[in-house]
Protein backbone atom coordinates (compact mmCIF):
# COMPACT_ATOMS: atom_id res chain seq x y z
CA UNK A 1 0.00 0.00 0.00
CA UNK A 2 1.40 3.39 -0.96
CA UNK A 3 1.60 6.35 1.43
CA UNK A 4 -1.07 8.19 -0.58
CA UNK A 5 -3.43 5.20 -0.48
CA UNK A 6 -2.82 4.76 3.23
CA UNK A 7 -3.54 8.44 3.85
CA UNK A 8 -6.79 8.22 1.91
CA UNK A 9 -7.76 5.09 3.82
CA UNK A 10 -7.08 6.82 7.13
CA UNK A 11 -9.10 9.87 6.16
CA UNK A 12 -11.93 7.59 5.00
CA UNK A 13 -12.10 5.84 8.37
CA UNK A 14 -12.04 9.11 10.30
CA UNK A 15 -14.69 10.68 8.03
CA UNK A 16 -16.92 7.62 8.44
CA UNK A 17 -16.63 7.76 12.24
CA UNK A 18 -17.55 11.42 12.44
CA UNK A 19 -20.38 11.13 9.92
CA UNK A 20 -21.82 8.50 12.24
CA UNK A 21 -21.39 10.97 15.11
CA UNK A 22 -23.40 13.63 13.25
CA UNK A 23 -26.10 11.10 12.38
CA UNK A 24 -26.35 10.22 16.08
CA UNK A 25 -27.08 13.90 16.85
CA UNK A 26 -29.83 13.89 14.21
CA UNK A 27 -31.26 10.73 15.82
CA UNK A 28 -31.13 12.33 19.29
CA UNK A 29 -32.93 15.39 17.90
CA UNK A 30 -35.64 13.20 16.36
CA UNK A 31 -36.21 11.32 19.63
CA UNK A 32 -36.28 14.58 21.65
CA UNK A 33 -38.78 16.20 19.28
CA UNK A 34 -40.99 13.09 19.17
CA UNK A 35 -41.14 12.75 22.96
CA UNK A 36 -41.80 16.46 23.53
CA UNK A 37 -44.42 16.66 20.75
CA UNK A 38 -46.14 13.60 22.21
CA UNK A 39 -46.45 15.45 25.51
CA UNK A 40 -47.41 18.82 24.03
CA UNK A 41 -48.60 19.00 20.44
CA UNK A 42 -47.92 22.73 20.23
CA UNK A 43 -44.19 22.02 20.26
CA UNK A 44 -44.35 21.16 16.54
CA UNK A 45 -46.57 24.09 15.61
CA UNK A 46 -45.35 26.42 12.87
CA UNK A 47 -44.56 29.12 15.42
CA UNK A 48 -42.83 26.65 17.73
CA UNK A 49 -40.52 25.39 15.00
CA UNK A 50 -39.85 28.94 13.81
CA UNK A 51 -38.81 29.98 17.32
CA UNK A 52 -36.44 27.01 17.65
CA UNK A 53 -34.68 27.77 14.37
CA UNK A 54 -34.51 31.49 15.11
CA UNK A 55 -33.01 30.85 18.54
CA UNK A 56 -30.57 28.28 17.16
CA UNK A 57 -29.36 30.51 14.30
CA UNK A 58 -27.15 32.84 16.36
CA UNK A 59 -25.70 29.98 18.41
CA UNK A 60 -25.01 27.99 15.22
CA UNK A 61 -23.26 30.97 13.62
CA UNK A 62 -21.00 31.33 16.65
CA UNK A 63 -20.40 27.57 16.70
CA UNK A 64 -19.17 27.65 13.09
CA UNK A 65 -16.59 30.31 13.96
CA UNK A 66 -15.60 28.55 17.18
CA UNK A 67 -15.12 25.28 15.25
CA UNK A 68 -12.44 26.93 13.14
CA UNK A 69 -10.53 27.89 16.30
CA UNK A 70 -10.97 24.60 18.18
CA UNK A 71 -9.96 22.57 15.12
CA UNK A 72 -6.56 24.34 15.35
CA UNK A 73 -6.26 23.18 19.00
CA UNK A 74 -7.18 26.60 20.43
CA UNK A 75 -10.26 28.19 21.97
CA UNK A 76 -12.06 31.55 21.85
CA UNK A 77 -13.85 32.50 25.07
CA UNK A 78 -14.47 36.09 23.98
CA UNK A 79 -17.28 35.44 21.46
CA UNK A 80 -20.14 36.12 23.87
CA UNK A 81 -18.72 39.48 24.91
CA UNK A 82 -18.08 40.38 21.24
CA UNK A 83 -21.76 39.70 20.47
CA UNK A 84 -22.80 42.00 23.32
CA UNK A 85 -20.37 44.75 22.31
CA UNK A 86 -21.41 44.67 18.65
CA UNK A 87 -25.12 44.51 19.42
CA UNK A 88 -24.98 47.61 21.64
CA UNK A 89 -22.45 49.59 19.60
CA UNK A 90 -24.20 49.04 16.27
CA UNK A 91 -27.57 49.69 17.90
CA UNK A 92 -26.23 52.94 19.34
CA UNK A 93 -24.98 54.06 15.91
CA UNK A 94 -28.25 53.14 14.19
CA UNK A 95 -30.32 54.88 16.87
CA UNK A 96 -28.34 58.09 16.27
CA UNK A 97 -28.81 57.95 12.48
CA UNK A 98 -31.87 56.17 11.08
CA UNK A 99 -30.58 56.79 7.57
CA UNK A 100 -28.08 53.96 7.96
CA UNK A 101 -29.38 50.68 6.58
CA UNK A 102 -28.96 47.02 7.41
CA UNK A 103 -25.96 46.70 5.07
CA UNK A 104 -23.99 49.30 7.02
CA UNK A 105 -24.97 47.56 10.27
CA UNK A 106 -23.69 44.19 9.05
CA UNK A 107 -20.40 45.61 7.74
CA UNK A 108 -19.82 47.59 10.95
CA UNK A 109 -20.57 44.56 13.10
CA UNK A 110 -18.23 42.28 11.14
CA UNK A 111 -15.45 44.90 11.27
CA UNK A 112 -15.75 45.35 15.06
CA UNK A 113 -15.85 41.59 15.59
CA UNK A 114 -12.97 41.09 13.17
CA UNK A 115 -10.80 43.59 15.07
CA UNK A 116 -11.48 41.71 18.33
CA UNK A 117 -10.63 38.42 16.61
CA UNK A 118 -7.48 39.91 15.10
CA UNK A 119 -6.25 40.99 18.54
CA UNK A 120 -6.85 37.47 19.87
CA UNK A 121 -5.14 35.92 16.86
CA UNK A 122 -2.06 38.12 17.06
CA UNK A 123 -1.58 37.44 20.77
CA UNK A 124 -2.07 33.68 20.39
CA UNK A 125 -0.20 33.07 17.13
CA UNK A 126 2.60 35.63 17.22
CA UNK A 127 2.70 36.48 20.93
CA UNK A 128 2.68 32.76 21.81
CA UNK A 129 0.35 33.43 24.76
CA UNK A 130 -1.96 30.47 25.61
CA UNK A 131 -5.35 30.86 23.96
CA UNK A 132 -7.25 30.28 27.20
CA UNK A 133 -5.43 33.15 28.90
CA UNK A 134 -5.71 35.53 25.94
CA UNK A 135 -9.41 35.05 25.24
CA UNK A 136 -10.36 35.04 28.92
CA UNK A 137 -8.55 38.37 29.25
CA UNK A 138 -10.17 39.89 26.15
CA UNK A 139 -13.55 38.60 27.35
CA UNK A 140 -13.31 40.84 30.44
CA UNK A 141 -11.77 43.75 28.51
CA UNK A 142 -14.56 43.70 25.92
CA UNK A 143 -17.21 43.40 28.62
CA UNK A 144 -15.71 46.40 30.43
CA UNK A 145 -15.63 48.38 27.17
CA UNK A 146 -19.25 47.47 26.48
CA UNK A 147 -20.34 48.69 29.93
CA UNK A 148 -18.32 51.90 29.49
CA UNK A 149 -20.04 52.62 26.16
CA UNK A 150 -23.49 51.72 27.46
CA UNK A 151 -23.10 53.66 30.70
CA UNK A 152 -26.33 52.15 32.02
CA UNK A 153 -28.29 52.95 28.84
CA UNK A 154 -30.53 50.61 26.85
CA UNK A 155 -31.22 50.38 23.12
CA UNK A 156 -34.92 49.89 22.35
CA UNK A 157 -36.57 48.50 19.23
CA UNK A 158 -38.34 51.82 18.59
CA UNK A 159 -34.91 53.45 18.21
CA UNK A 160 -33.87 51.17 15.34
CA UNK A 161 -34.54 51.39 11.59
CA UNK A 162 -37.30 49.13 10.31
CA UNK A 163 -34.89 47.45 7.86
CA UNK A 164 -32.77 46.13 10.75
CA UNK A 165 -35.77 44.81 12.69
CA UNK A 166 -37.02 43.14 9.49
CA UNK A 167 -33.76 41.22 9.27
CA UNK A 168 -34.48 39.61 12.62
CA UNK A 169 -38.15 38.81 12.04
CA UNK A 170 -38.63 38.79 8.27
CA UNK A 171 -38.46 35.89 5.83
CA UNK A 172 -38.03 35.02 2.18
CA UNK A 173 -40.29 32.35 0.63
CA UNK A 174 -41.46 31.57 4.16
CA UNK A 175 -37.92 30.93 5.45
CA UNK A 176 -36.75 33.34 8.20
CA UNK A 177 -33.63 35.33 7.33
CA UNK A 178 -31.63 34.28 10.41
CA UNK A 179 -31.64 30.49 9.80
CA UNK A 180 -31.02 31.15 6.11
CA UNK A 181 -27.92 33.25 6.90
CA UNK A 182 -26.65 30.63 9.36
CA UNK A 183 -27.07 27.80 6.83
CA UNK A 184 -25.36 29.75 4.03
CA UNK A 185 -22.38 30.58 6.27
CA UNK A 186 -22.18 26.98 7.51
CA UNK A 187 -22.22 25.52 3.98
CA UNK A 188 -19.64 28.03 2.71
CA UNK A 189 -17.22 27.41 5.60
CA UNK A 190 -17.76 23.65 5.48
CA UNK A 191 -17.06 23.57 1.75
CA UNK A 192 -13.89 25.60 2.20
CA UNK A 193 -12.54 23.38 4.97
CA UNK A 194 -13.18 20.21 3.00
CA UNK A 195 -12.37 21.29 -0.55
CA UNK A 196 -9.35 23.60 -0.33
CA UNK A 197 -5.79 22.74 0.64
CA UNK A 198 -5.61 25.82 2.87
CA UNK A 199 -8.78 24.59 4.60
CA UNK A 200 -7.17 21.23 5.35
CA UNK A 201 -4.25 23.11 6.89
CA UNK A 202 -6.42 23.91 9.91
CA UNK A 203 -6.91 20.20 10.57
CA UNK A 204 -3.20 19.54 10.12
CA UNK A 205 -2.40 22.23 12.70
CA UNK A 206 -4.87 20.73 15.16
CA UNK A 207 -3.46 17.23 14.70
CA UNK A 208 0.14 18.37 15.23
CA UNK A 209 1.26 22.01 15.01
CA UNK A 210 4.93 20.96 14.90
CA UNK A 211 4.42 18.48 12.05
CA UNK A 212 2.27 20.97 10.16
CA UNK A 213 5.01 23.59 10.45
CA UNK A 214 7.63 21.14 9.19
CA UNK A 215 5.34 20.33 6.23
CA UNK A 216 5.32 23.98 5.21
CA UNK A 217 1.96 25.02 6.65
CA UNK A 218 2.00 28.70 7.74
CA UNK A 219 0.81 27.83 11.25
CA UNK A 220 0.79 31.34 12.72
CA UNK A 221 -1.10 32.86 9.79
CA UNK A 222 -3.69 30.07 9.80
CA UNK A 223 -4.30 30.38 13.55
CA UNK A 224 -4.66 34.14 13.20
CA UNK A 225 -7.10 33.60 10.31
CA UNK A 226 -9.16 31.23 12.50
CA UNK A 227 -9.50 33.89 15.19
CA UNK A 228 -10.27 36.55 12.59
CA UNK A 229 -13.09 34.42 11.19
CA UNK A 230 -14.41 33.63 14.67
CA UNK A 231 -14.42 37.33 15.56
CA UNK A 232 -16.04 38.33 12.27
CA UNK A 233 -18.82 35.77 12.68
CA UNK A 234 -19.32 36.88 16.30
CA UNK A 235 -19.70 40.43 14.95
CA UNK A 236 -22.28 39.25 12.43
CA UNK A 237 -24.05 37.35 15.24
CA UNK A 238 -24.11 40.59 17.27
CA UNK A 239 -25.96 42.38 14.46
CA UNK A 240 -28.41 39.47 14.17
CA UNK A 241 -28.91 39.57 17.95
CA UNK A 242 -29.79 43.26 17.70
CA UNK A 243 -32.17 42.57 14.80
CA UNK A 244 -33.79 39.61 16.55
CA UNK A 245 -34.41 41.11 19.99
CA UNK A 246 -34.43 44.88 19.34
CA UNK A 247 -33.93 45.72 23.01
CA UNK A 248 -30.23 45.54 23.93
CA UNK A 249 -28.28 46.15 27.15
CA UNK A 250 -24.57 45.81 27.95
CA UNK A 251 -24.96 42.34 29.52
CA UNK A 252 -26.46 40.71 26.43
CA UNK A 253 -24.96 37.32 25.43
CA UNK A 254 -23.16 37.17 28.78
CA UNK A 255 -22.03 33.57 29.35
CA UNK A 256 -22.76 32.49 25.80
CA UNK A 257 -19.14 31.52 25.19
CA UNK A 258 -19.67 28.36 27.25
CA UNK A 259 -22.83 27.48 25.32
CA UNK A 260 -20.90 27.91 22.08
CA UNK A 261 -18.05 25.66 23.19
CA UNK A 262 -20.60 23.09 24.41
CA UNK A 263 -22.41 23.13 21.06
CA UNK A 264 -19.14 22.65 19.17
CA UNK A 265 -17.92 19.77 21.33
CA UNK A 266 -21.33 18.07 21.48
CA UNK A 267 -21.36 18.40 17.68
CA UNK A 268 -18.25 16.26 17.37
CA UNK A 269 -15.41 18.79 17.12
CA UNK A 270 -12.70 17.38 19.39
CA UNK A 271 -11.54 19.83 22.05
CA UNK A 272 -8.00 18.56 21.41
CA UNK A 273 -8.21 19.77 17.80
CA UNK A 274 -7.75 18.23 14.38
CA UNK A 275 -11.15 16.57 13.88
CA UNK A 276 -14.80 17.54 13.45
CA UNK A 277 -16.93 19.54 11.05
CA UNK A 278 -18.88 22.79 11.14
CA UNK A 279 -21.99 20.79 10.19
CA UNK A 280 -21.71 18.82 13.41
CA UNK A 281 -21.14 22.02 15.39
CA UNK A 282 -24.30 23.56 13.91
CA UNK A 283 -26.24 20.39 14.72
CA UNK A 284 -24.89 20.61 18.27
CA UNK A 285 -26.23 24.17 18.50
CA UNK A 286 -29.62 23.02 17.23
CA UNK A 287 -29.69 20.14 19.74
CA UNK A 288 -28.90 22.38 22.72
CA UNK A 289 -31.50 24.95 21.61
CA UNK A 290 -34.13 22.24 21.13
CA UNK A 291 -33.38 20.86 24.60
CA UNK A 292 -33.92 24.33 26.07
CA UNK A 293 -37.25 24.73 24.24
CA UNK A 294 -38.35 21.21 25.20
CA UNK A 295 -37.65 21.81 28.88
CA UNK A 296 -39.73 25.00 28.78
CA UNK A 297 -42.62 23.16 27.10
CA UNK A 298 -42.36 20.31 29.62
CA UNK A 299 -42.21 22.85 32.49
CA UNK A 300 -38.94 21.47 33.81
CA UNK A 301 -36.85 23.51 36.25
CA UNK A 302 -34.35 25.69 34.25
CA UNK A 303 -31.55 24.27 36.43
CA UNK A 304 -31.80 21.02 34.52
CA UNK A 305 -30.97 22.81 31.28
CA UNK A 306 -27.47 23.59 32.59
CA UNK A 307 -27.14 20.13 34.12
CA UNK A 308 -28.11 18.41 30.84
CA UNK A 309 -25.75 20.66 28.85
CA UNK A 310 -22.91 19.78 31.22
CA UNK A 311 -23.72 16.08 31.03
CA UNK A 312 -23.80 16.20 27.21
CA UNK A 313 -20.44 17.99 27.22
CA UNK A 314 -18.84 15.31 29.40
CA UNK A 315 -20.44 12.58 27.30
CA UNK A 316 -19.19 14.16 24.07
CA UNK A 317 -15.63 14.43 25.36
CA UNK A 318 -15.74 10.80 26.56
CA UNK A 319 -17.10 9.63 23.20
CA UNK A 320 -14.38 11.61 21.38
CA UNK A 321 -11.74 9.84 23.44
CA UNK A 322 -13.25 6.40 22.87
CA UNK A 323 -13.60 7.03 19.13
CA UNK A 324 -10.01 8.26 18.90
CA UNK A 325 -8.75 5.11 20.63
CA UNK A 326 -10.90 2.90 18.41
CA UNK A 327 -9.70 4.58 15.22
CA UNK A 328 -6.08 4.29 16.41
CA UNK A 329 -6.56 0.54 17.01
CA UNK A 330 -8.12 0.04 13.58
CA UNK A 331 -5.27 1.91 11.90
CA UNK A 332 -2.64 -0.06 13.83
CA UNK A 333 -4.20 -3.34 12.75
CA UNK A 334 -4.34 -2.19 9.13
CA UNK A 335 -0.73 -1.05 9.19
CA UNK A 336 0.40 -4.31 10.80
CA UNK A 337 -1.55 -6.34 8.22
CA UNK A 338 -0.11 -4.46 5.25
CA UNK A 339 3.36 -4.34 6.76
CA UNK A 340 3.56 -8.09 7.17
Amino acid sequence: MTAVTAGRSTRGIVDLVFRARELSIVAALAVLVAVTAGTNGNFLSAQGLKDIFLNASILALLAVGQSFVIITRNIDLSVGSVVGLVAFTVGDVLAADHGLGVGVAIVLGIVIGGVCGLVNGLLVSFGRVPALVVTLGTLYIIQGLDHAIAHGRQINAVDLPESVLSLGNGSVLGIPYLPLIAVIVMLAVGYYLRSYASGRDFYAIGSSPEAAGLAGVPVRRRVMAAYLLSGGLAGLAGVLWLARFGTVVADDAHGWELQVVSAVVVGGVAITGGVGTVYGAALGALLLTTITSALVVLKVNPFWQQAITGALLLLAISVDRLLALRVARILRRRNARHGS
